[in-house]
């Protein structure tokens, strides 16, 4: 029996590696010419190393950066520009360019048989350019540096970093570069702690500042290039789009069929410069030796990874074709979770503004001029906690859970300065973390305000209207923290301080709080009154938003649902007490307004059929509104209260239909962060998700497909590729409790084979066809009766007798 159940696994462990494989190349990108410029890069990595590749004018060039380059002001500064010319490939008549997933390289083909191949060490921060061709040729290779001078900006121009909009200047300081025998060192090393040290001025801690963990000071960045057979062959000046440049080259001393060129880059915080360029030879050294071992490990890697789980829309011979919206929504999903793996190890997380991916920002937006290539909006190491969040949610059903450490050890890091933060400001204990925070925890400068305090506000209390008392968005991250046990079976006994820390601010805040206005710290009904607080960036001076309730109420359900060894009997009963002192969450009732079509900005778009319909409230009362999110459908998701296979779930579909206060500007809409996709596919309306799907996942506006915005942010937009893909799960597959839903809002007309990961440690592998589920896999198989079939059924169906589990194991 064990042999029978062995060979049966190695058969269908055999079929998935074979259908995968070939699926994944159906998604590969080909390029027939060059590009005009950095806009029409192709992205490639892995591990912590992100390029943009490209061809232009004969030559071969990439951007490449790292997620920890921060410098003084925690910008996130690119590490450089490589230019590569050959002699002989003839580029400007003979060009291809192809990334190939499988693998997760990029690949340049010219004239004489040339490939420039590139490939990221999954597992060390090496850079690798193979090339090979037929004829010898001489190889020169560029490396393009253009701070090499003080940059200084100020106001909107300093936006790559904490201090923007301010009106003191933010000085970038010059890298040094040079030639080390046949090599070329070049490095940034912070001169100070600049932003650290105003950041904590400027929000009045100096009571603690002595106590704060700071990653700025002494950290340095940089690596060093060499090749097979270069030697150093001077250096020149240049231009490219809005930026001047100084290059150091390298030459073959010979023309060979063969160069090979390394980057190694490190990042550290160190004593003394000696002691990180110590680390970088060795660093180099262990790479030169163990090249061919590297490679293999990290093809390995990529096929493991695109083993764990994939999405394939209308993926046949037939059909594999860019015009095919279905197939190019699936095509992009795979893209972006490419792009996603490229940071799968970062010592930061993948920022939702552009990632390791920027380009030169006059072609992301036209009226930004004269900025160098490391700006970006919203940047610098700063963390805005309702974007980040939705580059990570997808990775519990795609199973990156390896991915997430990132995310959670940013959060981990911060935490004891977050706490210090709550006892100088409150004096009470638990960490608070506002919604735009720099990788040290604390606010951003230009969020708490960098003007004079007055006797009005007080320490503490921030100046920026869109987040003020945005202090529950952390929770979606303690929720994640908690998943990893269910999804992927991990010991979250490490998360179990800090989710205790974020809970335990919430509930000694608002106890102090309500006892600053009266006697009792809860209202007449024992509920916390979470007054002044806020529902996201939209409705302000909110009391019990519906956001924070059900951030709580989930928070706290999923931690005691955790097994016993997790919580001691008194830490139980401490988070019991907090859970029923959690508000209900407030209703309203709200007018039928049904849209007339047109244009979602005209007025008079709208006519009443004269009911009222029970929804859900943002908040029990707002004073304003300053954004067009849907907060009120937040306990859809990420929250989990309502939803298919749920309670009341004509409640949530009333407040998509008739509860969203500006519908006109709120509504509908795909780009960067909005879920509004996310809520329809979570509340079964097919149509609307499947119109908003193919806006979000649809070819973004330059040449790479999944190079989205920039919507709100920057581009290539994370946030807008991680809505999508969220929503492209939660279309194929849903769980409620221990029941799966398959393909709980899919259209019928779209074929689809997918493999995603549930709770419980579960994988489930579907392929349907012409309407009707042909195959299904699930493991382990004693989940296969949780399991229900949605397509063409109501939830609450039995599953299709079809499909008993026999058939399957």
């Amino acid at each position: 029996m064990n042999i029978i159940y062995r060979t049966i696994a190695f058969i269908a462990f055999s079929f998935v590696f074979i259908h995968i494989n070939a699926s994944i190349d159906n998604y590969n990108i080909t390029w027939e010419g060059q590009s005009s410029n950095s806009s029409g890069s192709m992205p490639c990595g892995g591990g912590e190393i992100g390029m943009n590749v490209w061809g232009e004018n004969g030559d071969v060039l990439f951007y490449f950066a790292r997620s920890s380059a921060f410098d003084e002001n925690n910008a996130l500064l690119k590490l450089g520009r490589v230019r590569l010319h050959l002699s002989d490939a003839e580029f400007n008549a003979h060009f291809k360019q192809v990334l190939t997933l499988r693998d997760g390289c990029v690949r340049i083909y010219g004239a004489n048989n040339t490939v420039i191949t590139f490939w990221a060490d999954v597992f060390h921060p090496v850079i690798h350019v193979d090339i090979k061709s037929d004829k010898a040729q001489t190889l020169k290779v560029d490396y393009e540096n253009w701070r090499t001078t003080d940059y200084t900006a100020h106001g909107e121009d300093a936006h790559f970093c904490g201090m923007k909009g301010g009106k003191e200047d933010v000085t970038i300081h010059p890298d040094l570069v040079g030639f080390e025998g046949n090599q070329i060192l070049f490095y940034h090393r912070n001169r100070d702690d600049f932003i650290f040290q105003r950041t904590v001025d400027i929000e009045e801690l100096q009571d603690v500042k002595g106590l704060l963990w700071n990653p700025v000071k002494n950290r340095t960045f940089g690596g060093l290039i060499e090749g097979s057979s270069l030697v150093p062959a001077g250096c020149g000046n240049g231009h490219y789009i809005d930026t001047g440049f100084h290059s150091w080259s390298l030459k073959s001393a010979k023309p060979l069929k063969e160069h090979h060129l390394t980057i190694t880059t490190h990042i550290a915080q160190t004593a003394t410069l000696a002691e990180w360029k110590s680390s970088l030879l060795e660093l180099q050294k262990r790479q030169l030796k163990s090249t061919s071992y590297d490679r293999k490990a990290s093809q390995k890697w990529w096929q493991q990874f695109w083993e764990r789980s994939y999405i394939c829309v209308d993926d046949n011979t037939n059909n594999a074709d860019d015009n095919n919206i279905a197939w190019q929504i699936g095509r992009n999903y795979q893209l972006f979770r490419y792009m996603l793996a490229c940071n799968a190890y970062g010592d930061s997380p993948t920022k939702f503004n552009g990632s390791l991916f920027t380009f030169d920002p006059k072609f992301v937006k036209g009226g930004i001029k004269m900025l160098t290539p490391d700006f970006r909006q919203w940047g610098g190491a700063l963390a805005t906690a309702q974007n980040q969040r939705l580059v990570y949610w997808p990775m519990l059903k795609s199973g990156d859970w390896d991915m997430m450490d990132s995310e959670f050890n940013f959060y981990l890091r911060a935490q004891h300065n977050a706490e210090l933060m709550t006892q100088s400001y409150w004096g009470h204990n638990g960490a608070c973390f506002t919604e735009q925070i720099e990788n040290f925890g604390l606010p951003v400068a230009y969020c708490y305000g960098m003007e004079p305090r007055t006797g009005l506000r007080p320490r503490g209390k921030q100046a920026n209207a869109y987040c003020e008392y945005l202090w529950d968005t952390v929770m979606d991250f303690c929720l994640m923290m908690l998943r990893t046990n269910t999804y992927e079976g991990r010991d979250v006994k490490t998360f179990i301080p800090f989710i205790e820390s974020c809970l335990t601010f919430f509930d000694e805040h608002y106890r102090m709080l309500a006892l600053q206005r009266t006697t009792q710290p809860f209202d007449r009904q024992k509920h916390y009154v979470l007054y002044p607080g806020t529902a996201g960036e939209t409705y302000k001076m909110a009391k019990n938003s519906s956001q924070t309730i059900a951030a709580l109420t989930t928070v706290l359900t999923e931690l005691l649902a955790l097994p016993h060894e997790y919580l001691s009997s008194e830490q139980r009963s401490k988070w019991e007490e907090m859970l029923s002192h959690i508000p209900p969450l407030p209703f309203r009732y709200m007018e039928g307004l049904h849209s007339k079509g047109g244009s979602q900005r005209k007025e008079e778009q709208y006519w009443s059929d004269g009911k009222m319909y029970k929804t859900i409230a943002p908040a029990e009362t707002f004073e304003r509104l300053m954004n067009i999110e849907i907060n009120q459908l937040y306990p859809v998701f990420p929250y989990d209260m309502y939803g298919m296979g749920r309670p009341d779930l004509e409640v949530a579909r009333d407040t998509w239909r008739y509860g969203v206060d500006q519908p006109r500007w709120a509504k509908n809409r795909h780009e960067s962060w909005h879920q509004d996709a996310i809520f329809c596919a979570r509340l079964g309306f097919i149509d609307e998700a499947r119109d908003l799907v193919i806006r979000k996942l649809q070819n973004g506006r330059h040449r790479f497909p999944a190079f989205w915005g920039p919507g709100h942010d920057w581009t290539p937009d994370h946030n807008w590729g991680g809505t999508g893909m969220i929503a492209l799960q939660d279309m194929v597959m849903q769980t409620v409790g221990d029941s799966i839903l398959i393909l709980p809002c899919w259209p019928k007309e779209w074929n689809v084979k997918f493999k995603l990961h549930a709770p419980k440690q579960t994988t489930v592998e579907v392929t349907y066809t012409n309407g009707q589920v042909a195959d299904m896999k699930v493991s382990p198989a004693e989940r296969a009766k949780d399991v229900i079939i949605m397509c063409n059924k109501e939830h609450g169906q039995a599953v299709n007798s079809a499909f008993d589990s026999t058939l399957y194991y």
